[in-house]
């Protein structure tokens, strides 16, 4: 059964999506979207749009479904879970995991593992990915946050969305960048000719990365790099843009021997607490695999 929620507009003007984003804060800004292009949103009995300016009398009728059911089915395998508590979990994702079920992967996800670990999760943000507010590539290992409510969900969907987000990432590629630390300003968008791959693009969305020299070693650079926007592939599609491909990655540069995936790794996370307001912090070390090819490594000139 729907909820079904009513508003009196008090005061007009307001874009019919950002009313209701001020008046319903358990449900994301994209949710709040969704619902409107969907129908379930009504000014005066008659379908809405997001872009609708409201007048002061009208009445605006929300309802909101309930979640489609998660055809998802709990794998039950260990999590590295960095932190957690009521409202989300931190986890420390491997390599070769995928996040959220995808044809031909539709069990052995990031997504089943969560559900199975939190049975009440299910449902949350009303999509198939129960408490997923972002992605790292199967291949990327690292920290990834899961909202365990409505209200932590919006919450963290908005703060990726307006930037408010942190991601630190450590990333060997291939050369020696210079300038040592730089931002990387470039489009992005789907390759023109293969739609597996994205590509720096003139019509493609906006995509910043900030990159910034750890470690020289004698064919090869250890960086950290801070993505500022989050498009798909972005890290790996603009260092290898500017000539400096992420070692191991076989998509954008080449296969590194000893090396049996991307050398990428989302080190640092940090975020406002959805509860508290609070800034919290997370770090994952390097895992064992990264860490051993680092290890085999020659500094540069001496370099650590």
């Amino acid at each position: 059964m729907n909820d079904r929620i009513e508003h009196l507009v008090e005061t007009g003007g307001e874009r019919l999506d950002v009313f209701l984003a001020r008046l319903s804060p358990d449900l994301s800004r994209s949710r709040i979207r969704k619902l409107i292009d969907d129908g379930h949103v009504a000014v005066d009995g008659r379908p809405g749009k997001a872009s609708t300016r409201l007048v002061a009398g009208q009445s605006v009728t929300l309802e909101v479904p309930p979640p489609s059911p998660a055809e998802l089915q709990p794998w039950d395998v260990p999590l590295s879970i960095v932190f957690e508590d009521e409202h989300l979990i931190v986890i420390d994702k491997p390599a070769g995991m995928t996040v959220h079920p995808a044809p031909g992967n539709e069990h052995h996800t990031l997504a089943n593992a969560v559900l199975a670990h939190a049975p009440d999760i299910e449902g949350i943000g009303g999509e198939l990915r129960p408490g997923i507010v972002h992605r790292l590539d199967k291949d990327t290992s690292g920290l990834i946050v899961v909202a365990k409510n409505e209200r932590a969900h919006a919450h963290l969907s908005d703060q990726f969305k307006s930037r408010g987000v942190s991601k630190v990432y450590l990333a060997l590629v291939a050369g020696h960048p210079s300038p040592r630390e730089a931002d990387i300003d470039a489009p992005i968008g789907r390759h023109p000719h293969d739609r597996q791959r994205m590509a720096i693009v003139s019509k493609g969305r906006s995509a910043i990365t900030r990159y910034r020299v750890v470690a020289s070693y004698e064919r090869s650079t250890l960086v950290e790099a801070r993505p500022r926007t989050g498009r798909t592939h972005q890290i790996r599609v603009h260092l290898a843009s500017v000539g400096h491909q992420v070692v191991g990655d076989t998509t954008y540069g080449r296969p590194a021997e000893g090396l049996s995936r991307q050398f990428l790794h989302a080190f640092r996370l940090a975020f406002e607490h959805p509860a508290t307001g609070e800034t919290v912090r997370f770090t994952a070390e390097l895992p064992a695999d990264l860490r051993s090819y680092l290890d085999r490594l020659v500094p540069a000139d001496g370099a650590g």
